[in-house]
């Protein structure tokens, strides 16, 4: 059953367009992130779904039901919001229970239903204290706490962990995957580190310039792409600018082609290839005839893994392998290597390869 059904949502302000025909399905109990850069229209769309903001078409379906046209206290919905929201003139536990004294709500249960509230989410101790006496990551589980009380339907966090540092960020996100596990509550949050979206979600969609790019499990997304951007904006990638004839892949600057499965679905003409760093395999010797020349030009440790950056040509390569493999092979700054793409991306360069090279600044993702 759908916790969540968003049907070709759309909304406008003034000449700029937000969210444009928007679709996808959140199941009952799943936890799914919306993914994309600043500006992509993933917290419009979020909005859009509590009700906060009025679409300009499409329909939003809340537990089969169709909650297009109604306000958001009729909606069911906790909302979560990055800057907590939290009332300061409130202690802890009359924030956590604003929303059912709003309701009307028996006293008694009120305050059965605060302290196990205050159980769930670990403050037990500092039920008295005001917004300004706690951490970062305390008034954020106020807040989640206080969007609980009610028992929604649907929970809706807008960007939670963007006020905190990394540290606290990673550790809240976990245990909001581990409470959400406990409570299965439909869950949809924003964010745009694609970190934590892979590590706590159920299922990602991808949001670029208002559209959905692509939805899938972590797996998915990362290991199949279906766009250039995706391929991009998920985990880290090489972004290799070329040419496609036949079944063959022309570097450019490099002179030289080697056979891919996938140039033969493009038309000819530029393309981009798109390789993760852990999909670079290197040797010493040509073995085979079909790999290309790079040089190793600096080597970092990275704990488990090591980071070699390599010359290809007049491009710059990132290639990480585990540590052991590494230590086996003893490869060595400023040596001559051999490449093969173990698993790679081809897409069509669109209007040229300054197009995909100006998004990939824009994005972060090349210098």
């Amino acid at each position: 059953m759908s916790g969540i059904l968003v049907e070709n949502l759309s909304k406008r302000f003034g000449n700029f367009v937000a969210v444009n025909d928007v679709s996808f399905e959140v199941k009952e109990g799943e936890l799914v992130a919306l993914l994309g850069p600043s500006g992509s229209g993933k917290s419009t769309i979020l909005r859009l779904i509590a009700g906060l903001e009025k679409a300009d078409g499409g329909k939003v379906f809340l537990t089969g039901k169709d909650v297009t046209g109604t306000k958001t206290q009729e909606r069911n919905v906790g909302f979560v919001f990055q800057h907590y929201a939290l009332f300061k003139h409130m202690t802890v536990e009359k924030n956590i229970a604003f929303g059912l004294e709003i309701q009307k709500r028996d006293k008694h249960l009120i305050r059965q239903r605060v302290d196990e509230l205050i159980e769930l989410v670990k403050l037990r101790g500092y039920e008295k204290h005001y917004p300004n006496q706690l951490s970062g990551g305390q008034r954020q589980r106020v807040a989640l706490a206080r969007a609980l009380a009610p028992e929604p339907a649907v929970l809706l966090l807008d960007e939670p962990f963007g006020a905190l540092d990394a540290k606290v960020r990673k550790s809240l996100a976990q245990w909001i995957r581990d409470l959400h596990d406990r409570l299965n509550v439909t869950s949809v949050f924003v964010t745009h580190d694609q970190q934590e979206a892979m590590e706590i979600s159920d299922k990602i969609v991808v949001i670029n310039r208002g559209e959905v790019e692509q939805v899938g499990t972590a797996r998915q997304i990362y290991e199949s792409p279906q766009s250039k951007f995706v391929a991009s904006f998920v985990g880290n990638v090489n972004v290799i600018e070329g040419k496609v004839s036949g079944r063959r892949f022309e570097v450019r600057g490099l002179g030289q082609t080697f056979v891919t499965d996938g140039a033969e679905k493009m038309p000819e003409g530029d393309v981009v290839l798109l390789v993760r760093p852990e999909d670079i395999e290197l040797q010493r010797q040509n073995s085979g005839g079909d790999r290309l020349p790079a040089r190793i030009s600096r080597i970092h440790y990275r704990g488990s893994l090591y980071e070699m950056e390599l010359e290809f040509g007049d491009m710059q390569l990132t290639v990480v392998t585990p540590k052991e493999l590494f230590i086996e092979a003893g490869w060595q700054s400023s040596e001559k290597v051999f490449l093969q793409f173990k698993k790679h991306r081809i897409f069509d360069a669109g209007k040229g390869h300054h197009e995909i090279r100006q998004m990939l600044k824009h994005l972060g993702y090349i210098e």
